[in-house]
């Protein structure tokens, strides 16, 4: 298939640009002995699960269903072979909280398991033990390096989100939810407190993990960095990033994990859209059958302005146009670009960066069709991997 034989909408993967950021990703762990897995939340595109698998250690969950995909997509096939290579693919999940209808699944999937509260650890946690399960217990170090983005702030006051020290020490006391004894089920301790954030951000995050738990960590086995991550972003630090490390490892003898989801797709995905109408209310304004709200909601809810190949910033180049979706929703709007001439009904427009947090965030709101998903494959030449319609829609509903 041809560039121009895409349907449109459409996510374009490139192969060679997610295998790129492996290369990187496995770097990291060829020289530090840490297990990197995908976070399917942010990039669940299965088709290149088994390539992820050749270089990375498995995956995470937020749930059962993602849990599944990874089981079924990336460690059932070829498993045998992989484990010769990189070692045993590992199916990791982490949730708020665990509902008990789902609490058997996951243990048939996953092979560890964190929670969320001493609380879910009373719950499920002899049960997961008894089935051979590494179990990890989520911490808030109440410890923020990010600025503007409080939605994506897990150490915010008043978050969900990890046990506290003061919670930890009252369980470590016997004071709460069985004592210290659920202390003796816990291997290890998990934290995620970036988003989108260089290794300095982490060495911070550190410091608070040895000041508020670090007593405890000799005890454990490991220990989960969490993601967000920007190890494949030009200029990210990774020699900060080995000796963070490192630096748990030397000290108290752990397992290190990271999960990053956006480094390992990062810059790796295009949308390709198509300019439907061109109207004037005090400016130019073209709307596109591609849809912020539907197609590329971290548009509105980070928000950014993302990438558009051969574009310009307002007023940069000769002509600036409003880019707009089709659905009814007057914020709809997917930002201001400049083009060096005049858009016409029918020109292809692709923007860049549009593999995370797209094709596993999107929705049909307005019963918009969505994108179709491709892959440009290593040859350069493009598959058509899946397209949507009305049943999609349909069932949903």
């Amino acid at each position: 298939m041809f560039f121009s034989q895409l349907p449109t909408p459409c996510y374009v993967v490139e192969e060679a640009l997610i295998e790129k950021n492996l290369r990187v990703l496995k770097g990291v762990m060829d020289r530090t002995g840490a297990r990197i897995l995908l976070a399917q939340k942010a990039f669940s595109m299965y088709h290149l699960y088994p390539l992820i698998g050749e270089y990375l250690c498995g995956a995470t969950a937020s749930g059962l269903y993602e849990a599944r995909l990874c089981a079924e997509e990336m460690i059932r096939p070829g498993a045998e072979e992989k484990e010769k290579s990189i070692g045993r693919l590992e199916n990791h999940i982490f949730s708020p909280a665990y509902g008990e209808a789902d609490f058997e699944a996951i243990l048939r999937y996953c092979d560890h398991i964190v929670f969320n509260s001493w609380r879910q650890i009373e719950k499920f946690g002899i049960r997961a033990k008894a089935a051979g399960k590494s179990i990890g217990l989520r911490v808030n170090l109440e410890c923020s390096t990010q600025e503007g983005h409080a939605i994506y702030d897990p150490c915010a006051p008043g978050s969900r989100l990890g046990v506290t020290a003061e919670r930890f020490e009252e369980a470590a006391s016997g004071e709460g939810n069985g004592g210290s004894s659920l202390i003796s089920l816990v291997d290890g301790l998990h934290f995620h407190t970036l988003c989108e954030q260089d290794s300095d951000a982490l060495e911070c995050t550190l410091d608070a993990v040895e000041e508020k738990f670090g007593k405890y960590l000799s005890r454990m086995k490991w220990i989960n960095f969490g993601g967000g991550h920007h190890i494949t972003k030009e200029g990210y630090d990774i020699p900060r990033l080995e000796r963070c490390i490192g630096r748990m490892k030397e000290r108290y003898g752990l397992t290190v994990y990271l999960e990053p989801g956006e480094a390992v797709a990062l810059n790796a995905g295009f949308l390709v859209t198509t300019v439907l109408e061109i109207i004037r209310n005090g400016m130019e304004i073209a709307i596109l059958d591609t849809s912020a709200a539907c197609h590329m909601p971290d548009v509105l809810e980070m928000p950014y302005r993302p990438p558009l190949l051969q574009s310009g910033l307002p007023g940069e180049k000769a002509y600036t146009y409003r880019l707009g979706g089709p659905t009814c929703l007057a914020g709809d709007i997917i930002g201001d670009y400049s083009f060096d001439k005049p858009l016409q009904e029918g020109d292809r427009l692709v923007f860049g960066d549009m593999a995370i947090y797209s094709m596993v965030k999107n929705n049909t709101f307005n019963g918009m069709p969505l994108p179709g998903i491709a892959l440009r494959e290593k040859s350069g030449e493009y598959r058509l991997i899946k397209q949507f319609g009305y049943e999609d829609f349909k069932g949903r509903l």
